[in-house]
């Protein structure tokens, strides 16, 4: 007799997407839209902190650092209260409205502080929604189609993050490159994703058999995430040393010469390797176990940094922005499936929670490393850096494979 398994591989990518819950796809345009608007404003941020306001390179690292840092300590407390409460679309729906509240502050900013601040507000709304997402994604998903269902949210978000900063473009040529018109624009799709949010997410009643969390950050709590999770969140930490923030594949595209008006064409690239390839690549990982598709992506990052950091002209450019893309692909939305693979159900929002506040603390030493290497030594020095880091969490998955199970793609369902 066939099993869900055996049907769901033989019927490939297409069988699995019309398997996901409806929430799955409501909740990866929710992603799309908000990207759409934030990329808008990203992709432009650092040419116009830079250029027009005169803000060093290492001073974007170290800011972009902190932002994504704070979202992610944020992440923990929201995790966790999801956890308590059981009220994970709740959480998603106060980040997200921050976000489309913040959005209208860079329009209006006279200065770097503004910015600064905003930016900040954004990445706490950004905090406060991601894990309690990122779990009710699991509670509605079956196991066996975990890895489709974080690959298809990805591939949404990410498809945001493409349209985005090509929208930025566009609008930058029709306006004659005016920011504050742009950064206008921008804050229609955020107010857009949280009307989708509210409409179309529909959260499942806590199972009978799930019992409450009062203290989820408890040392007792965090203990019965077990080995296997810590593990997973290990690597991750090293792995997301070599992956510093995209400001700097934005830097890099000016060092090599490209307009600014055709700067943000890098992150257009990036997002649409990484859209492409997040889908297929969950698919995958459900059907041949999530350690080898991390493998792929951590190969994957070595190459575009060297490429990056070596390759000559517009083509080596495009060339490592692609296989960054390619490895974002090949490891975010797998590694997703792998926190909610290795989670107790109700404790999912605080497994989220920690792995991003590990992983963005990471992110925070990363960036203010790579802009210091930058600005004392050449960009090359920056993504040599990341290369090497790159190659250790390659070596430490390899090291630790015999504390793991063998395709690190098993369940507490």
């Amino acid at each position: 007799m066939k099993t869900t398994e055996d049907t769901t591989s033989q019927t490939g990518a297409k069988g699995a997407a019309a398997r996901i819950p409806k929430s799955v796809w409501a909740l990866g345009f929710v992603s799309m839209l908000m990207d759409i608007s934030s990329e808008m404003i990203h992709a432009l941020l650092p040419i116009y902190m830079v250029t027009v306001l005169g803000t060093s390179v290492l001073a974007v690292g170290v800011i972009e650092g902190i932002a994504e840092a704070t979202a992610s300590i944020t992440k923990i407390f929201s995790g966790a209260l999801s956890d308590r409460l059981g009220k994970r679309k709740l959480l998603a729906i106060v980040g997200y409205g921050l976000a489309a509240l913040t959005k209208p502050v860079f329009p209006l900013a006279a200065g770097v502080e503004a910015l600064v601040g905003a930016r900040f507000v954004d990445r706490i709304g950004k905090g406060i929604r991601g894990a309690p997402r990122d779990a009710l994604v699991a509670d509605v998903t079956p196991p066996h189609l975990r890895g489709a269902a974080y690959g298809l949210r990805q591939t949404l978000d990410t498809f945001g993050a493409f349209v985005g900063p090509l929208l930025a473009i566009a609008l930058m040529w029709l306006t004659a490159s005016h920011f504050q018109t742009v950064f206008w624009i921008a804050v229609i799709p955020a107010f857009l994703a949280v009307g989708v949010l509210i409409l179309f997410v529909h959260e499942p009643a806590r199972p009978k058999n799930v019992r409450p969390v009062r203290s989820p950050l408890s040392w007792s709590e965090l203990k019965r995430l077990g080995s296997l999770y810590w593990t997973v969140t290990a690597l991750a930490v090293v792995f997301t040393l070599a992956r510093f923030s995209e400001a700097f594949l934005i830097l890099r595209a000016q060092n090599a010469g490209v307009p600014s008006l055709w700067v943000p064409g890098v992150l257009v690239i990036m997002a649409l390797s990484f859209s492409l390839s997040a889908y297929p690549a969950g698919v995958l990982s459900d059907r041949l176990g999530r350690k080898g598709v991390l493998l792929i992506g951590l190969l994957l990052l070595i190459v575009a940094n060297l490429v990056l950091g070596y390759a000559p002209g517009w083509g080596g450019l495009a060339a490592g922005v692609i296989l960054w893309g390619l490895h974002m692909g090949f490891t975010q939305g797998v590694f997703g499936a792998l926190i909610a693979d290795t989670a107790p159900a109700e404790l999912r929002g605080t497994a989220f929670g920690m792995f991003n506040l590990l992983t963005g603390c990471a992110l925070l030493v990363s960036s203010v490393l790579a802009g210091a290497l930058w600005e004392a030594f050449n960009y090359q020095a920056t993504f040599l850096a990341g290369a090497g880091f790159a190659l250790l969490t390659l070596v430490g998955m390899i090291v630790l494979n015999p504390f793991g199970r063998k395709n690190w793609g098993e369940s507490y369902d």
